[in-house]
């Protein structure tokens, strides 16, 4: 325990070599770092789940503690989809056009049951998941899930940003997995 009660917790710093007055690492991982601890979220809430999310970005829970506190409401500044709720299947377009207006990199968690698989609405006006639309990377269970399950699946989206290769994105896996729903 430090005498210093002043103390700040800070970003470990990534492996890399360090001396007096200097530090070098691998550029892939300082990127790596920085999206980490900067994704910048659109919540794309329909129902309860909303109202969870609502209750991450207060006191008890702060959602700013993992650097997202700056909700995005235009996917032009946004890097992480949280798709919450019920998604009807006239707004699974509505969905899919938000996700290809994102820049790359770009991330997606279903937040939910009905976002993940439609939930108890088994019924033909309700998308069955939205991974029928666009690809997911984190899946939030629950009904509603709690504002503790959320954070976990932000921060399971900060370690695959943190650990994504800066190459991946041009990959041609990752080219035919968007081929595969039809995003360009």
């Amino acid at each position: 325990m430090s005498d210093n009660k002043t103390d700040i917790t800070m970003v470990n710093a990534p492996e890399g070599v360090e001396g007096s007055g200097f530090f070098a690492t691998s550029l892939e991982k300082v990127v790596g770092m920085a999206r980490k601890h900067s994704l910048w979220p659109l919540p794309f809430a329909t129902s309860c789940c909303g109202i969870e999310y609502m209750a991450t970005m207060g006191a008890h829970y702060d959602i700013s503690r993992f650097g997202s506190e700056r909700p995005s409401f235009s996917p032009r500044q946004a890097d992480l989809l949280m798709v919450m709720g019920t998604i009807a299947k006239k707004m699974g377009p509505v969905v899919k056009q938000v996700y290809e207006q994102m820049a790359e990199p770009r991330w997606v968690i279903a937040v939910g049951a009905c976002a993940t698989s439609g939930g108890i609405f088994d019924s033909y006006s309700v998308l069955q998941g939205i991974d029928r639309i666009v690809p997911v990377d984190v899946y939030v269970p629950g009904c509603p899930p709690r504002p503790e399950q959320i954070l976990d699946g932000l921060m399971r989206i900060q370690d695959l940003a943190e650990n994504e290769s800066l190459r991946r994105r041009n990959s041609p896996e990752y080219q035919e997995l968007l081929a595969s729903y039809n995003i360009k």
